[in-house]
């Protein structure tokens, strides 16, 4: 059976399941399966691991939302724990062939809008391809899920000025990888401070925006 929609919040859905409402889970299930799996998916590149990591992220939110502090924000704790059980994964298991990863359907998000087009797409590979793990992984959540620095330090685990020397950093190093400046003109939008839906900021060395 197919759970009603509700426009509750994510700290009150957090609250039901905490009080034993399988339904209020399940809506936070709909909601952040997706995005969970394009996180994952960015990270480990095969389809079989995003896919059982993904569903490992619920499974552990499911037995630990009893510790979870409805005050906070839902989205970074549980982005928190898929981290940790990508981690998890790529300590205990041999490493294995890349494979293509298929795109999941979600209209509205914007880092699936980004992912779905080719120039984005390829903007986004060679991030992958020129970035360390950090800042790559901060890049994508401030782009692709849109967080602020304060969510993206709670999920990397890391001090809000580290995150913002990640985010700073990558951009210089993307400015330089992403020349001429022609190709940037078709690629990235024009609007520095803003989220653009997903996109990566058009002056890549800018100052960071005060988060």
């Amino acid at each position: 059976m197919i759970p009603k929609r509700t426009a509750d919040s994510d700290a009150e859905l957090a609250r039901q399941t905490q009080a034993g409402s399988l339904e209020a889970f399940e809506e936070l299930v709909f909601r952040y399966e997706h995005r969970v799996y394009a996180f994952v998916a960015q990270l480990c590149r095969n389809e079989t691991d995003a896919k059982e990591i993904t569903q490992d992220t619920f499974v552990k939110a499911a037995q630990s939302i009893s510790r979870f502090d409805s005050r906070r924000e839902f989205a970074p704790w549980l982005l928190t724990i898929a981290r940790h059980k990508w981690i998890d994964r790529r300590r205990s298991a041999p490493p294995v062939a890349e494979e293509a990863v298929p795109e999941l359907p979600d209209e509205d998000h914007p880092g699936e809008l980004l992912a779905r087009q080719d120039e984005r797409q390829h903007l986004w590979r060679i991030a992958r391809e020129c970035l360390g793990e950090n800042q790559y992984q901060a890049l994508w959540l401030f782009y692709g899920w849109d967080m602020d620095v304060p969510q993206i330090a709670e999920v990397l685990g890391k001090s809000r000025v580290h995150v913002k020397v990640l985010l700073f950093r990558a951009r210089q190093t993307l400015g330089r990888k992403l020349r001429p400046a022609a190709v940037l003109a078709r690629a990235i939008p024009s609007e520095p401070a803003e989220k653009s839906g997903g996109v990566l900021p058009g002056t890549l060395a800018a100052t960071l925006p005060g988060k």
